[in-house]
């Protein structure tokens, strides 16, 4: 799968491999221990030093989420990576954030076909994502950026910016 590029969602390989890592997954947030920490973030494409991840978490394919060094994943939090989903170092995501780095197509029968493609999300360092922020495919968040709680990120947001609300807006 490549960014941009429809594909089936429903293809049994990918079927496949998302079902492994719901299995991985599951078992991580039964028992949020070192070891089953280890098995989450072995499934993902890289993994800086330091990072941390809560119980509650819910990915999708996995192999296309890249973490910076010390980066904080909060209870709950969502990241589905048909895209790629990159998150820079010192990274904070807080509780029950979702990350959508994949769309559907406009066309109800090709959504009921299953086709979906992706669409990346960057999150620049040392940002801080509020807890119920979604950020939408597509997005790219510049460094030092704050996005408050509950926010909805339709946009990219600039280094240093700080927006809230839905649609996510400048509040500085």
């Amino acid at each position: 799968m490549q960014d941009g590029d429809w594909f089936d969602a429903v293809d049994p390989i990918i079927l496949a491999q998302k079902q492994h890592v719901r299995q991985v997954v599951a078992q991580f947030n039964r028992s949020p221990s070192r070891g089953h920490l280890k098995q989450v973030l072995a499934l993902l494409g890289r993994v800086g030093t330091g990072c941390r991840i809560e119980g509650g978490l819910h990915l999708d394919m996995a192999q296309q989420i890249y973490l910076g060094k010390d980066v904080y994943i909060n209870a709950g939090c969502v990241l589905l990576d048909a895209g790629v989903i990159e998150i820079g170092d010192h990274v904070l995501l807080g509780p029950g954030v979702h990350i959508y780095a994949v769309e559907h197509p406009k066309d109800p029968d090709q959504r009921r076909a299953g086709w979906m493609r992706g669409r990346p999300v960057r999150i620049g360092a040392n940002s801080w994502i509020g807890g119920g922020a979604f950020i939408l495919p597509g997005v790219t968040i510049g460094r030092d950026a704050i996005i408050g709680a509950g926010s909805v990120v339709t946009r990219d947001v600039a280094d240093g910016g700080e927006v809230a609300g839905n649609p996510a807006r400048s509040i500085r």
